[in-house]
Parts: C-alpha cells; sequence; structure tokens
C-alpha cells in the first residue's frame, strides 16, 4: 500500500523545494495580519508556482505567471492598499477550538488525498510536446487569435483608465 521506492533525482528534490515554497507562502499569506505582507507572501508563492511550471516544461505559462500575477496583480494589490486607508486594523480575536479543528480537517484531508494518490492507476499516454512550444503558442496568438487578443487590449485598457478615473473622483471627494 505504500510503496516509497522514490528516485531522488535533481528533478524530483526541486518539485519538493518548489512545492514546499509555494504551501510556505500560501500558509504565510493566511497567517499575516498586515495587508502588505501577504501580497508579498502572495508573490513568493507565485514565484514558485512558475518554477513548477518550467518543471512541467511549460516555459510560456511560467512566464506569463511571473510576468501577469507576479508583476502585475501583486503591484496592483500593494497600489490597492496604498491608495486605501488602514487607521482602524484591528486584531481578531484568537479562536483555539476553530483552530483545532481546522487543522484536523486539513490532516484528513491530506491522509484522504495521500491514500487516493497512492492507490490510483494512472495509465501511461502518448502525449504531443512541442519542442518549441513558446512559438507555438505565439504564430496562433498572433495569426489565428489576433483580433480576440487586441479586444483584450483594449479592454485592460479602458479598465485601467476607468480605475485611474474613479481613484480621482475619490480624491477630489476628501
Amino acid at each position: 500500500m505504500l510503496n516509497f521506492n522514490i528516485d531522488f533525482t535533481g528533478e524530483f528534490v526541486a518539485f519538493f523545494i518548489l512545492s514546499v515554497c509555494a504551501i510556505i507562502g500560501a500558509v504565510m499569506a493566511i497567517n499575516f495580519t498586515k495587508v502588505v505582507h501577504t501580497a508579498l507572501s502572495i508573490a513568493f508563492t507565485f514565484v514558485a508556482i512558475a518554477g513548477l511550471y518550467v518543471l512541467l516544461e511549460a516555459e510560456f505559462l511560467a512566464f506569463v505567471q511571473v510576468l501577469l500575477y507576479v508583476g502585475a496583480i501583486t503591484i496592483l494589490m500593494i497600489f490597492g492598499i496604498m491608495m486605501t486607508k488602514h487607521d482602524s486594523e484591528g486584531q481578531e480575536p484568537s479562536r483555539p477550538l476553530l483552530e483545532a479543528l481546522a487543522a484536523i480537517g486539513c490532516i484528513c484531508l491530506f491522509g484522504i488525498l495521500f491514500y487516493s494518490i497512492r492507490n490510483a492507476n494512472f495509465s501511461p499516454q502518448d502525449v504531443f510536446i512541442a519542442d518549441e512550444n513558446t512559438r507555438l503558442i505565439g504564430m496562433h496568438l498572433f495569426t489565428k487569435y489576433a483580433i480576440p487578443f487586441e479586444l483584450i487590449s483594449v479592454l485592460l485598457t479602458v479598465a485601467f483608465i476607468g480605475a485611474i478615473a474613479l481613484a480621482k473622483r475619490e480624491e477630489g471627494a476628501e
């Protein structure tokens, strides 16, 4: 049932380290009380997930993960934090019973998932993996999907201008 024949290759070690970093970053994001620390730990999690994409040979997804999530979303969160007021940040009271029940639930979920994955039979499949997947995605994006790509860029520009207009209106109201 519990067969632990694991080859400790470099890929396994990198996967283990990146997975632990992603989990630690997510747990830190949940537990921090300061919003800036939460945003930075989310960025740490996003970088670890990008590393996992590189291990899966999905370089384009790793690049997009770093560019969009680590760069844009995290900076957007920090700008949102800076533009809002946080004068009355209160500390929530600790709930030891709730925390203990949550820990027990997490351990049970881990056990169920571990048991299910260890007993699953995954059949090997023939999958075509392109040598230059980033080039192929770029070719599809700028030929077959050029119009939706441009529409998304216009939509994002309009949303950005709208956010600036809302921020200016709130600033003038004070």
